[in-house]
């Protein structure tokens, strides 16, 4: 098992000024947008407290419900399953494809299919699967994980995408204008759609009252995808569900708006029983969500709605890029869940983060991301699952910091060695911080030099 180094990860994407500075814009203005979107709703604040009131009471009652939606649904025509990890939601959905002799999958987006690795799994077995969201298809073709919960693909340029473009479809490599870039996709992908034997989408929100369950795009794909082949399959983490349909408007009035600033999605599309002559099933996954439901300061996390506006507001994120963190989930709320699936793994995570706090401040569910970043912190510390350098500057810094006498040396000190030390001494593999910045000039006088001397002065 490769731990996941995020710093030395993003040195590629930082090295790229261009890329850089359009992902960190990109994300900003969504930021933006958001901010706009928000502050045009007087009861923003109540809207956020009554979806997080909501998400606590189901998590806190999450059997209850699971069983009143697999009853309803079951009710509606719907096949359901029930998948303890992700092994056995690929066994299922292979199941359910072999028996039907389905040879081509076409799925919409969805973060836990990716969670699980199913793409693959299928494709191992002789089962083609394609993504039909434009983002999804981009990081698909480019055999790379999604970079950002909402737009997987938002770290590249038109640029990159017409090179992908004109190696797998032919095109153009120098067409980077946008809407011809989107419609040589959806040259491509419609012929797949409708000679698809089997569709599949994610879920944004499943309702226990109506044993339904809704999903949000932009692109109608998944409509089509669960439209135009005779068998739809809905992977669904069990964390999604909310008790009443009433409980809907709540989420899907916040979910466009701190996603991308857009008052509401394109497509809001309710599936509740399979149509005349078609089939639908539903697959209900754990893959270690119990877990997680039972740790005292993880557990909120399971509230997430996946909007990426702790994403979009993160300078970290804005400016390494979601592949820099290594797993399916990334920027801060990547960094609380993914040491939930492998501490030791993705240990580094949590120390990608300046504890700002404004990934918890646009959090629509007001989960307190930034408080359990720095949790983990702590247990990863613990737990010895710091690296080696690491470790050691910070059992240097504990002792300088707990002796005062030692720490007022160490400052004047350290102005000293900047003013005089040659740059190989300072700006060395233990200097992270001197790797992409220059170290400041020390000030003339201390904080507590300047004070004395006041001090002194005042009383005299």
């Amino acid at each position: 098992m490769k731990r996941v180094d995020h710093a030395a990860y993003s040195k590629t994407f930082i090295a790229d000024e261009k890329h850089i500075a359009f992902h960190d814009k990109r994300l900003w203005d969504l930021r933006s947008a958001r901010d706009v979107e928000v502050h045009g709703i007087p009861e923003w604040e109540a809207l956020r407290s009554l979806a997080s009131a909501i998400k606590e009471h189901t998590l806190t009652h999450l059997p209850d419900y699971l069983e009143e939606f697999e009853r309803n649904a079951t009710a509606n025509g719907v096949t359901v399953h029930w998948a303890k990890d992700a092994e056995e939601h690929n066994r299922i959905v292979h199941q359910i494809l072999r028996s039907r002799g389905a040879r081509l999958l076409v799925k919409s987006k969805s973060m836990l299919t990716e969670e699980c690795e199913m793409r693959p799994y299928l494709e191992a077995r002789g089962i083609a699967v394609v993504e039909t969201d434009l983002g999804e298809q981009i990081q698909q073709l480019d055999d790379q994980m999604p970079s950002h919960i909402v737009v997987p693909a938002v770290h590249k340029l038109a640029t990159d995408v017409a090179k992908t473009f004109a190696n797998k479809f032919g095109t153009d490599p120098n067409e980077s204008d946008i809407p011809k870039l989107a419609e040589a996709q959806r040259q491509a992908t419609r012929p797949r759609i409708l000679r698809a034997d089997a569709g599949m989408t994610g879920c944004n929100f499943a309702v226990a009252e109506t044993g339904g369950i809704t999903v949000c795009t932009n692109e109608g794909n998944a409509d089509l995808s669960a439209n135009v082949p005779p068998l739809h399959i809905a992977s669904i983490g069990i964390e999604k569900l909310i008790p009443k349909l009433e409980h809907l408007g709540v989420f899907v009035r916040m979910l466009s708006r701190n996603a991308l600033g857009s008052p509401i999605t394109q497509y809001t599309s309710h599936f509740r029983g399979p149509r005349d002559g078609g089939e639908m099933h539903f697959v209900l996954v754990d893959n270690g969500r119990s877990e997680r439901l039972a740790m005292d300061d993880f557990w909120y996390s399971l509230k997430c709605i996946r909007c990426g506006a702790c994403m979009n507001t993160c300078p970290v994120y804005r400016r390494s890029s979601g592949l820099s963190y290594g797993g399916v989930y990334s920027g801060p709320i990547g960094a609380i869940i993914n040491p939930t699936f492998d501490l030791k793994k993705y240990s580094a995570l949590p120390f990608a983060s300046t504890l700002n706090g404004s990934c918890t401040n646009v959090c629509p569910v007001k989960i307190n991301i930034h408080e359990q970043i720095y949790k983990w912190r702590q247990i990863i510390a613990e737990q010895h699952e710091l690296p080696f350098v690491k470790r050691e500057a910070m059992k240097v810094a504990g002792q300088v910091l707990s002796h005062p006498t030692l720490y007022r040396a160490a400052i004047k000190g350290a102005g000293k060695a900047v003013a005089t030390l040659p740059r190989a001494v300072l700006y060395n593999p233990l200097n992270a911080w001197g790797k992409q910045r220059e170290l400041p000039d020390a000030p003339k006088q201390t904080f507590r030099d300047w004070y004395l001397k006041h001090n002194k002065r005042n009383k005299s």
